[in-house]
């Protein structure tokens, strides 16, 4: 094990107070570190703000710490260009820092180059330490840099024995107090939530965001359901009746055309149709949609279009919250269906990224 993997663990943990908010910009932490000790950290907290070298060094001075003495440890190189805020490698070299430890080279071509302008100036650069978590901590930059689309967060709630809801559909509550509380801070990070068409006709979901638990927030994520029939009763539906503006509906070019599209265009109502793969084009689309830029998406299924997302490579994680119920019912809904794997070497692979306790519950954050 490097010497500073420990370290650089700590600044990704750290980065994640970023997460949600510094977009576009990826979440980033830093630390000095010095004998083995972590004297100041820092993280990019927020878009246009100091960036996590900045944070570190700016947390060393009110400490009375001398950077010069200390490694930097950072999660992602150090930008070498003026974007909104100075070239963190200048601020480097002005604290009189001799070593830097990196996680993540960075490949954004405008923001690349930091390691090596640093080494040209007599730094010492480590790079790659802790480098698939630094890559997985900076997945949502990726996918807006290189896919140009949303970051796909997919939300799935299950007992233990894998069911979504009872053989009747009745779901509430699969999981706990802490559990809801958790996917209304994500609806509050996210522009964007989906489900799919057997979630919105069952549930009639609201699909607003309540960060406390009770009063909606002033914004409200778009609501995008993913269906091949379009309601013909609007005015059976919460959403279409409280904030049609919106909603947006990705369905095929047929129901696009038809006589309810135009029903529900009327009302304000966004309709997207396409011809075969539908979902994959609706989420390019829908990276600038209703007049809003949407970097995150939040998923909350079910199971059909969770599977889809992940069979197509859309979901970019997957957050399951699994309750420690057990329903014991073969005919109950199961969490995910429809892959139908004749041996192991066909199942779907998946890696843990992390896992813990949340309430009675247990998180855990999957990917591909």
């Amino acid at each position: 094990m490097h010497p500073f993997q420990r370290h650089m663990l700590h600044a990704v943990a750290l980065s994640r107070q970023g997460f949600g908010r510094v977009a576009p910009n990826p979440c980033v932490g830093a630390l000095l570190v010095k004998d083995g000790s972590v004297l100041a950290e820092g993280w990019h907290s927020s878009f246009g703000g100091d960036h996590a070298e900045i944070a570190a060094l700016k947390d060393a001075a009110r400490k009375g710490v001398n950077p010069a003495e200390c490694s930097l440890v950072v999660t992602l190189e150090p930008c070498s260009h003026y974007g909104k805020t100075p070239p963190c490698t200048r601020a480097i070299l002005e604290a009189g820092i001799r070593h830097v430890v990196v996680g993540a080279e960075d490949h954004n071509p405008q923001a690349a180059g930091g390691a090596k302008f640093l080494s040209e100036h007599g730094v010492k650069v480590e790079c790659g330490i802790a480098e698939r978590e630094c890559l997985d901590n900076i997945a949502d930059f990726l996918v807006w840099q290189r896919e140009r689309r949303p970051y796909v967060i997919l939300k799935l709630a299950a007992t233990l024995d894998g069911r979504i809801a009872t053989r009747s559909g009745q779901s509430r509550w699969i999981s706990g107090k802490e559990a809801l509380l958790q996917v209304h801070e994500l609806r509050s990070l996210a522009q964007a939530v989906m489900v799919g068409g057997n979630t919105f006709y069952t549930d009639n979901p609201a699909l607003t965001c309540r960060p406390d638990g009770s009063a909606p927030a002033p914004t409200q994520p778009l609501a995008v359901i993913v269906t091949g029939s379009l309601p013909e009763h609007p005015e059976n539906f919460t959403l279409l009746q409280d904030r049609p503006q919106d909603v947006i509906f990705l369905t095929n070019a047929e129901q696009a055309k038809s006589r309810t599209a135009g029903l529900l265009r009327g009302k304000g109502i966004t309709i997207w149709g396409g011809e075969g793969n539908y979902l994959a084009a609706g989420l390019e689309k829908l990276r600038q949609a209703c007049g809003r830029q949407v970097f995150y998406l939040l998923c909350e299924g079910g199971g059909k279009l969770g599977l889809s997302l992940l069979s197509e490579g859309l979901a970019d994680e997957l957050r399951l919250y699994l309750s420690p119920k057990i329903i014991g019912d073969a005919g109950a809904k199961p969490l995910f269906d429809g892959l139908c794997a004749e041996n192991m070497a066909e199942a779907m692979r998946l890696r843990f990224t992390w896992v813990t306790p949340c309430g009675e519950d247990m998180l855990l954050q999957l990917r591909r």
